[in-house]
């Protein structure tokens, strides 16, 4: 078992907001990501936990972006359209 110095977070918490409020299908793909996290770094791999903690967070990042692009077009075009 790896020593809890090296432990890599698995950002479970951030996929999980992400895949209910900003991008499903990112959030979707960052939370199996996290979970392969746990399971690597539990079964002593520690590379492979690094490089799904590393591919989590940035489809956590991907997703929220895109979820705040997403929610600043919707409230643009709600607010030019109400003004008509």
């Amino acid at each position: 078992m790896p020593s809890s110095e090296s432990n890599v977070p698995s950002y479970i918490g951030l996929s999980i907001f992400n895949m209910l409020c900003c991008c499903l299908p990112l959030g979707i793909a960052a939370l199996i990501y996290s979970c392969q996290v746990d399971t690597a770094y539990s079964s002593g791999n520690v590379n492979l936990a690094a490089q799904s903690s590393h591919m989590a967070r940035t489809l956590n990042i991907i997703g929220i972006v895109l979820g705040v692009i997403m929610l600043s077009i919707l409230i643009v075009y709600y607010v030019v359209v109400s003004t008509k």
